[in-house]
């Protein structure tokens, strides 16, 4: 992959990411800038999603755990165990927010 290639992925990913979040139905406050994602549940808990460029990687950092997203066949796959990025941010979210999310990518 090409560098301007994984900056437009990685960013249109983050941004989807928010958008998602912001429509889930909870008070979730999303604070972006450069190209960090920062998420803050109503029980003060958070996660971090960010680009690492030299990697060409996403990171999300979950009150459980730490993830490194690689981008392969046309989806985020952590590189530890295999999750696609999705669901694992459903699967996180619902449990920092102590209620089941579903956090999907926008329709094409």
């Amino acid at each position: 992959m090409q560098e301007h290639e994984y900056h437009e992925l990685a960013e249109a990913t983050i941004l989807a990411i928010e958008e998602a979040v912001e429509a889930c139905g909870v008070d979730i406050d999303c604070e972006s800038g450069g190209d960090i994602l920062e998420l803050t549940f109503p029980n003060g808990t958070k996660m971090v999603i960010n680009k690492q460029p030299p990697l060409h990687q996403l990171w999300v950092a979950t009150k459980f755990n730490g993830h490194h997203f690689e981008y392969r066949d046309g989806q985020w796959i952590d590189n530890r165990t295999g999750s696609e990025l999705w669901a694992l941010l459903s699967e996180a979210a619902s449990r920092q927010a102590d209620t089941t999310l579903l956090l999907t990518p926008p329709s094409n």
